[in-house]
């Protein structure tokens, strides 16, 4: 089945849902969403959104902050972009019916959180990300011109490989015309057509065995993009958050957000011990590459599986306000925030680089674009300051929809696209096969490509993962499509972009620290 759109969204994330509000305006939207529509990482962010909102704080505040925890590896084009951006995003926000946080006198409850001088994080309890995934979904449901398709998995981009022609990473021009799309209920491959495709498809946690990533985060989007190569880049900078709570066998891993560290909590040993001072003289508050190296060091000398988060010194009845999910989700476990330490360790929770794109959120293939955390644009550099994605998130798509609706009248769609052809192949026989694939690259991307690399880890990961690569290509070209095998490549693909790109660095920058070239290097590789 063929389906015709103006525009096609792959993700529905607040990125991709944004978009296709925005872009509705002028033509049909399709809204694939691999599982449900509320499903995406955006409803996992408990911390919030940041904005300059009131003073003392500034825009050159904001700037600074986002610069220095970047490492010295942002683009200020785009930093800029976003943070100049951000209070006329967080108004169509409200516009929206997004409800943030008020104190008594009608002001928003601004967070602090590890990285900011000053208060600027907007947020929701400590479930902002649910009540902005939950209220734009309202106004999608409501559009007329959005069509949105719920466990619809897309399996490639459709470029001019797709109509006989040899297509390379020097090839002129590359040009996206929409996508291969499993319906997961039927079985069968649509295709859908666009004139203009936006990937919003999120982050990479399955990649690792722990992450606070919904498992659905399969790095989709940056796979097919460098299948149909386009330009990917600092892939190296895996963001592990400080503070996932602490209980093994759980997936995701439940969140500690960092808000809480901004309202008061303390790092300590679990002999009670704060230990951050000795890293950073931001302590508890440093960012997040600095304190998830100190938890990740102080975890090896000791032999501690985690360190604790203690907030106990803080109003009780004002923790479990600013945190009520955390409260009780600690409290299922045994654990009363108010009186108890929390046992927190790193964990896999963000990717700052990915899909290129430009001021206007183009990537390298015509007619692609890319927004939310698939994409790079440059503002997370090295290390991304917290609270910034979701923003980034939203500035990125506002620019997509208006450099798209430029261009949208002059295109056509193209109808020479072929239907998928899966002539010769069969079921695969054992859906083992797949299932212990994607455990051993989540093995190897957690046992050597995790805080602290080495070029021997990286060279061993890249060993073992080739392996898995050949077979699993082997059996992809065997087989009925599957959302499975797509995402066992999808993985492959990307844990591979990560160690190529992390062997290249030969420094320590940021969120890529290897024991190897322990520096960082004055100038940008």
């Amino acid at each position: 089945m063929t389906r015709k759109f103006d525009f096609l969204v792959i993700g529905s994330g607040i990125a991709g849902i944004s978009y296709a509000l925005k872009a509705a305006q002028y033509g049909k939207v399709a809204l694939l969403c691999k599982t449900t529509l509320s499903e995406s990482n955006t409803s996992f962010a408990q911390g919030g959104i940041a904005s300059v909102t009131y003073e003392p704080d500034s825009f050159e505040k904001h700037i600074e902050d986002t610069l220095i925890s970047g490492d010295g590896h942002c683009n200020l084009e785009a930093v800029e972009k976003v943070i100049y951006g951000a209070p006329a995003q967080i108004e169509e926000l409200l516009n929206w019916g997004v409800n943030f946080d008020k104190d008594e006198k009608g002001l928003f409850d601004l967070h602090r959180e590890g990285g900011h001088s000053e208060h600027r994080i907007l947020h929701h309890k400590d479930n902002t990300g649910y009540e902005i995934q939950e209220s734009l979904i309202r106004q999608v449901k409501a559009h007329p011109e959005i069509e949105v398709f719920e466990h619809y998995f897309a399996i490639e981009i459709l470029t001019q490989h797709h109509l006989g022609q040899i297509v390379t990473h020097h090839t002129p021009n590359i040009e996206c015309y929409g996508a291969y799309v499993l319906n997961q209920q039927s079985n069968n491959i649509h295709t859908f057509l666009s004139k203009v495709t936006l990937l919003a498809t999120g982050g990479i946690g399955s990649v690792y065995s722990t992450t606070t990533n919904p498992e659905i985060a399969t790095g989709d989007g940056i796979a097919m993009t460098h299948r149909a190569r386009g330009i990917i880049k600092d892939m190296e900078f895996v963001q592990f958050h400080p503070t996932a709570l602490y209980h093994p066998g759980e997936r995701p891993t439940f969140l500690i957000s960092e808000a809480i560290r901004g309202y008061g909590a303390v790092l300590r040993t679990q002999d009670g011990k704060e230990f951050m001072h000795k890293y950073d003289e931001r302590g508890s508050l440093a960012p997040r590459d600095i304190t998830a190296r100190a938890i990740d060091n102080e975890m090896k000398m000791r032999g501690h599986d985690f360190v604790y988060l203690d907030v106990t010194k803080k109003d009780a009845e004002e923790t479990k306000m600013h945190f009520p999910n955390i409260y009780k989700k600690c409290l299922e476990l045994g654990i009363d925030i108010t009186k108890d330490y929390i046992p927190v360790s790193p964990c896999q929770h963000y990717l700052c680089g990915g899909i290129v794109v430009d001021m206007n959120a183009r990537s390298s293939i015509n007619r692609l674009y890319a927004a939310g955390e698939c994409s790079c644009t440059g503002l997370h550099g090295a290390n991304r300051l917290a609270s910034n994605s979701l923003i980034e998130a939203i500035v990125y798509a506002d620019a997509a929809v208006k450099d798209a609706i430029k261009i949208i009248d002059k295109l056509t769609i193209n109808d020479s696209i072929p239907a998928w052809n899966d002539e010769g192949t069969s079921l695969p026989e054992e859906m083992v096969l797949i299932t212990q694939s994607f455990r051993e690259v989540e093995q190897i991307m957690s046992t050597y490509v995790g805080i602290v690399r080495s070029n021997l880890r990286l060279v061993r990961a890249l060993n073992r993962l080739e392996i898995l690569y050949r077979e699993t290509e082997h059996l992809f070209e065997k087989s009925v499509v599957s959302r499975e095998i797509c995402e066992l490549r999808n993985v492959i693909s990307v844990a591979y972009l990560i160690i190529k790109q992390a062997l290249l660095r030969k420094e320590s920058r940021g969120l890529h620290f290897t024991v190897d070239y322990p520096e960082r290097m004055r100038n940008e590789l």
